[in-house]
């Protein structure tokens, strides 16, 4: 299987907003806003994952578009 860039750049990209999150909920205590790009950003590559499992080119497509 070929080297999929897009979820190692998502994941990479999931592991560094993880990190302000906590940042933010510790240093800054602000949990609101904090969360919402937690779970924002961690979906990402979630749907990414979900799309290499997709069951037709449109579904692929519509997968990666909500990574968008």
């Amino acid at each position: 299987m070929a080297e999929n860039v897009i979820y190692k750049l998502s994941k990479r990209f999931a592991l560094r907003i993880i990190k302000l999150y906590t940042f933010l909920c510790d240093e800054k205590k602000e949990f609101v806003i904090s969360k919402q790009l937690y779970r924002s950003a961690t979906s990402i590559g979630a749907n990414i994952a979900e799309s290499t499992c997709a069951q037709s080119d449109a579904d692929f497509v519509h997968k990666l578009k909500l990574s968008l």
